[in-house]
């Protein structure tokens, strides 16, 4: 029979990507190997797009809620259910005390993580995080599951001709155009975005009537994305709110090229190995750059920053004001012909 790995996933969409060299790094090792991943629903189209993954559970939990009972019932539920049980490993990646109840409570005999969170009764095998030797995050996801390759696998997401074109359908979305497709949400928090008014004069300089721009993001993106479309006089139409996760996927799948903050979909865009130009602000590119050879980072590597603050904690906004539109505009000029 087949080993079993239960892995528990990271809340946040970006760090489910970063996850995937892990998961790549878990098939190598052991081929024939059933890697069950426990996630939120709102990640589990992501995960369904990983060739690694072969199942998803869904994890009800949202990010920071507690519920020991709950934890404790879904471990038992897991341990009892003959579809779950058997697994001989867990693997925790968040370094949350409560994300390692789970498989505590499901018995499973090895249970792997960082130390972290007066955790030393939950896992069983744990590993003392090396930050100088592993920086960035994908690094240290990948590092549970042994000892690092020269070269680590990179996230790669799946999405098909069919899938591209049934997203289209559905939002009413012509199928000719090749989009420039903007991200402009950041779920942590707004000194992580760059300004509306910038992504404005940007679609004024880059829309054309072969690559439209298209705002891509979730509902909570809908606001920004209205401003947006309402400064650039037209150039832009905004999708935030009105696609899916797994919509957006393969929108961005297509898309001639991607201008996204440092988000969950600038990972997504970097999977899907699209041109990529990638604004950092408060956060670091050295801890979570978007892992493709085609992603152009800017960051203007400023004395207070990273300061992976929620909002400017000195309230000039420097790291985003200072990004120039047209800066941006001559990036994605020089990566694509204005004939793609």
């Amino acid at each position: 029979m087949a080993e079993k790995i239960l892995v528990i996933a990271p809340s946040w969409i970006g760090d489910t990507i970063l996850a995937q060299p892990f998961f790549a790094l878990l098939k190598r090792n052991t081929p024939a190997a059933r890697i069950d991943v426990l996630a939120p629903d709102w990640s589990a189209p992501l995960l369904a797009r990983m060739a690694e993954v072969d199942a998803v559970i869904v994890n009800p939990f949202r990010h920071g809620e507690f519920s020991f009972l709950a934890r404790r019932a879904l471990g038992h539920r897991l341990m009892g259910n003959a579809a779950s049980a058997g697994y001989s490993r867990a693997y925790v990646l968040p370094n949350s005390w409560k994300s390692a109840l789970v498989p505590f409570f499901a018995g499973i005999p090895r249970r792997i993580g960082y130390q972290g969170e007066s955790r030393y009764l939950l896992l069983n095998e744990r590993h003392r995080l090396d930050t100088d030797r592993h920086p960035q995050l994908m690094q240290r996801y990948a590092a549970l599951a042994g000892p690092l390759p020269a070269t680590l696998p990179q996230p790669q997401l799946n999405s098909t001709a069919e899938q591209r074109q049934a997203a289209r359908r559905a939002l009413n979305l012509p199928f000719e155009s090749v989009p420039v497709i903007f991200c402009p949400g950041a779920e942590y928090g707004p000194a992580k975005r760059w300004p509306a008014l910038h992504f404005a004069a940007l679609a004024r300089l880059v829309t054309t009537p072969q690559n439209p721009v298209w705002l891509v993001g979730s509902a909570k993106d809908a606001t920004v994305g209205e401003e947006i479309c309402a400064a650039a006089n037209g150039t832009a139409l905004n999708l935030c709110g009105r696609s899916t996760l797994e919509q957006a996927i393969d929108l961005i799948a297509s898309a001639r090229c991607v201008v996204s903050n440092d988000s969950g979909l600038m990972h997504v865009a970097a999977a899907l190995e699209r041109p990529l130009v990638a604004l950092y602000g408060s956060s670091s590119p050295a801890y979570t750059p978007p892992l493709s050879p085609t992603a152009k980072i800017i960051s203007r590597s400023l004395p207070c920053s990273p300061c992976f603050e929620r909002e400017c904690p000195l309230g000039h906004f420097d790291c985003m004001n200072g990004i120039d539109p047209q800066q941006v505009a001559a990036i994605i000029a020089a990566q694509l012909p204005v004939s793609a």
